[in-house]
């Protein structure tokens, strides 16, 4: 069985696609039964849509995949922790479990700003294991925003 470690290299293969697009380098993976059934990442500026974010996007390619707007039983392999948006979309999937790379002070909902994955408040609960392969997505966004400047 391929690991947490395996799949956020994944990620990090679709963050380098989002990279060459000139995209902020976030990529993820959705896999069930240990087989991806989705990779996406961030697109807002290509689609001029600022939801295109990468975990967005492989739920929505996997749900259409499935035929289910519910993704139970399935994992989010991200390079970044994920920001309010993408946690809500994550707990309104049922997806079962979050693996994330590097924390994003500025805006992560899971633990760095907010903790909505164990909020008992809301009707879905979010495994989460952050990170995994930290060092390298955090040098990956780093770069990006180094050549930006």
């Amino acid at each position: 069985m391929k690991s947490d470690f395996y799949f956020l290299g994944e990620a990090l293969a679709a963050a380098r696609e989002g990279l060459a697009a000139g995209e902020v380098p976030v990529g993820a993976v959705l896999v069930g039964e240990g087989e991806i059934l989705a990779r996406a990442h961030n697109r807002p500026i290509g689609l001029n849509d600022p939801t295109a974010h990468a975990e967005v996007l492989a739920l929505r390619s996997a749900a259409a995949r499935l035929g289910n707007y519910r993704l139970p039983d399935t994992t989010l392999y991200v390079t970044i922790e994920p920001c309010i948006m993408c946690v809500g979309a994550l707990i309104q999937a049922r997806v079962a479990r979050l693996v994330f790379g590097a924390p994003d002070p500025k805006g992560g909902a899971c633990v760095s700003l907010y903790r909505l994955p164990e909020d008992p408040r809301l009707n879905h609960r979010l495994e989460v294991r952050g990170g995994i392969r930290e060092a390298e997505c955090r040098e990956l966004l780093q770069e990006f925003f180094k050549a930006r400047r």
